[in-house]
């Protein structure tokens, strides 16, 4: 069983008693570099046994452990607590080892170290849902371990081109073998000793001296203890009757508080929400935006920090090797030696810019802030001038993503895995590819900019300009992505040679988001996303039953995304179609409850009728930026909350009456419009109150 910690963009990957170095994925990583890949226990030189671990908080884990019965020990004379803390760019060890029997004993206790210093990309092709492992190359040899006796740590430095380093400090002295320290221990009956290490990954610069090191955790704990305490107490409380919610929320605000990032990692001030655990763990564009849509009830902090980072990071320069245009928005950052050996900034991503004015616009109907709007203005038109010009690879209305980069992805839409875009009978897409929800999210985007020049810019000539080409597309892309087989169903794609790539998929719902569905194809659309091709009685499926490369456990073709369904709800929402938006708004949150609240990226998609309880993708990432942020937004969904801008005021647009299974709740400390703003849900009716 893994176990993983973090805290901004470090994060360490360990088995059940606490050792790195048991399969190909494990390791301490930061900078998108592994720094420890190997760190063994051992005592009398047999592996300790678990009593029981897991993780204290995101930051740190405890494992309790028992020795092995050697020459010297007895079954269960000694015990051993491993506390482990990951704190900015550094993790901490600590080792207490008891004697808890009757009789003096001595034995050995010894660490094995170790690190190869690999890539995130390089590790990651090992997992074989997202890499190749069969076919992957080789990782990096162990580097040779150096000893500094005078200040009794290791230094193991990356024998390629990078300068990166690893520092090992061990408070205790110790004897030491090449890539192993050993501690001879004696201790009489109940006697205590202890051992801290502190390990510091060093991507520039020089090691830390010991005294420093020991201060610099202490500073560090308490950072990050209060940090949490911070965020717990910034966001809305919640007391509800309904467990599923109730639980779900709670895993929910941890879970983003663990993914944020620090200025220093991102580029920019304040923080965001890193994409998820564990091979993501920076600023990615699209996962970034949609997380800040789903928790603007958490307030505006994170969103106004993305859209700002998002905007230093917007291309200025057309770059083929990145995929990169002028006013197009990342994709991903990566730092490190991942970013010598791939690239830096990639911008392999056709939906993040106009999602990026997207946000910009919900960002505001939350706030009224009409100094943001005007700040971010110049990326804002730069994005509009992406859509019209270079999204649109051959001038016929759409936005369409064809790759440049020999290392750029071949699927650049939120499906973006190398076989996601099938036709009904199998055959995979070829590109140019135009992503029917990506038509969507344009349309939404060129309305809500309207918006903003009108009312905020006072550049009526653009907002009409922008409110006429909506109209246009929506027209040309009702007739072009429309079919009338199955009963009517907006198709997945346009090819290349501009044919229906006609799979069923979830992506419809997301239409419904967008505001492009007219109203009499929304009963369609609603039957094809709730009927049994699509709906899997725990949600909502990438790709239906009925077409060829359905398969339940495939990535993108057949399985369940939370963030996925909180999207169709919300589109549900907007057409009022509440009872189907309620339908997801339960299912979701009691698959929760089968996930100990922490809901995956993603799940099978097997028939609820064949299985007890939803099924876990094997390496699907968890915490995931966008899966933990559907519950925040299916609540805000099922209370019907909407600001409105205009009166500075927080409503609900949520039915007469609520199903009797979402019981009462209290939300309170709800921020919009800089006030305060507290919902109550009693006897199936939603009341929004200031203060």
């Amino acid at each position: 069983m893994a176990i993983t910690i973090l805290e901004g963009s470090t994060f360490c990957i360990c088995d059940e008693v606490g050792d790195v170095g048991g399969w190909a994925t494990s390791g301490l990583f930061a900078e998108d570099t592994r720094f420890l890949s190997v760190l063994r226990l051992t005592v009398d030189g047999r592996r300790p046994l678990l009593l029981t671990s897991g993780k204290v908080d995101y930051f740190s884990a405890a494992f309790y452990l028992r020795n092995q019965v050697t020459a010297d020990l007895e079954q269960d004379e000694v015990s051993i607590i491993r506390e482990r803390f990951i704190g900015d760019a550094s993790m901490q060890d600590r080792l207490i080892v008891q004697n808890q029997g009757m009789r003096s004993v001595a034995f050995e206790l010894a660490l094995e170290v170790g690190s190869d210093f690999a890539d995130i990309f390089a590790v990651k092709n090992y997992d074989f849902a997202l890499g190749d492992p069969q076919h992957a190359d080789p990782l990096p040899l162990l580097v040779d371990c150096d000893f500094d006796e005078e200040n009794n740590q290791f230094i193991l430095t990356d024998d390629g081109a990078s300068p990166a380093r690893t520092q090992m400090i061990f408070s205790q002295p110790g004897r030491v073998d090449e890539m192993r320290i050993s501690f001879p221990i004696r201790l009489d009956p109940r006697e205590r000793w202890e051992l801290r290490v502190d390990v510091v990954p060093l991507s520039d610069g020089e090691p830390l001296v010991p005294r420093a090191a020991e201060r610099r955790f202490g500073d560090e704990i308490a950072r990050v203890r209060e940090s949490l305490a911070a965020w717990q107490l910034r966001v809305p409380q919640l007391r509800a009757t309904w467990d599923d919610l109730s639980y779900s929320f709670g895993r929910s605000v941890s879970d983003l508080a663990s993914l944020r990032m620090h200025g220093r990692e991102n580029g920019g001030v304040g923080k965001l929400p890193a994409a998820g655990m564990p091979w993501f763990m920076t600023v990615f564009g699209r996962d970034t935006i949609i997380t800040c849509l789903q928790t603007l009830l958490f307030g505006p902090e994170l969103a106004v920090t993305a859209l700002r980072v998002l905007g230093e990071l917007q291309s200025r320069v057309d770059d083929p090797a990145r995929d990169a245009e002028p006013g197009k928005i990342v994709h991903e950052v990566r730092r490190g030696k991942a970013a010598r050996s791939w690239h830096g900034a990639y911008y392999g991503s056709v939906d993040a810019t106009p999602l990026y004015l997207i946000l910009l616009s919900e960002v505001w109907r939350w706030t009224d802030d009409a100094g943001l709007v005007n700040e971010l203005k110049p990326a804002a038109l730069n994005a509009l001038e992406w859509i019209a010009t270079r999204g649109d690879l051959d001038g016929d209305g759409f936005v369409e993503y064809r790759k440049r980069s020999p290392r750029g992805l071949d699927n650049q839409s939120w499906k973006d895995s190398h076989d996601s875009q099938r036709f009904a009978d199998g055959r995979l897409a070829e590109p140019p590819i135009a992503a029917a929800e990506v038509q969507g999210y344009v349309y939404d985007a060129k309305r809500r900019t309207a918006e903003l020049a009108r009312e905020v810019w006072r550049d009526r000539s653009l907002a009409d300009r922008l409110d006429r080409e909506a109209e246009e597309l929506r027209d040309r892309f009702n007739e072009a992505f429309w079919t009338e087989e199955r009963g009517g169903y907006y198709v997945l794609a346009l090819d290349r040679e501009k044919r229906q790539v006609d799979s069923l998929c979830s992506n419809a719902g997301h239409l419904l988001w967008s505001g492009i569905v007219p109203q009499e194809r929304v009963d369609a659309v609603v039957d094809g996303l709730m009927g049994d091709a699509l709906w899997s009685g725990w949600g909502v499926r990438t790709m239906s039953t009925l077409d060829r490369g359905y398969n339940p456990l495939a990535y993108h073709n057949g399985t369940v995304w939370p963030h996925d369904n909180s999207l169709i709800a919300w589109g549900l929402a907007r057409y009022e179609r509440w009872p189907e938006a309620h339908r997801i708004v339960r299912q979701m949150l009691t698959a929760a409850r089968h996930f100990d609240y922490q809901l995956p990226e993603v799940f099978a998609g097997l028939p609820r009728a064949e299985t007890r309880f939803p099924i876990a993708y094997p390496t699907a990432a968890r915490p995931q930026a966008w899966a933990a942020g559907t519950p925040v937004l299916l609540l805000q969904l099922l209370l019907g909350l909407r600001p409105d801008h205009r009166q500075n005021t927080l409503g609900t647009l949520a039915p007469a009456e609520l199903p009797a299974w979402a019981g009462s709740l209290r939300l309170s400390s709800v921020r919009a419009f800089d006030r305060v703003w507290e919902v109550r849900l009693e006897d199936g009716r939603v009341q929004v109150t200031e203060g």
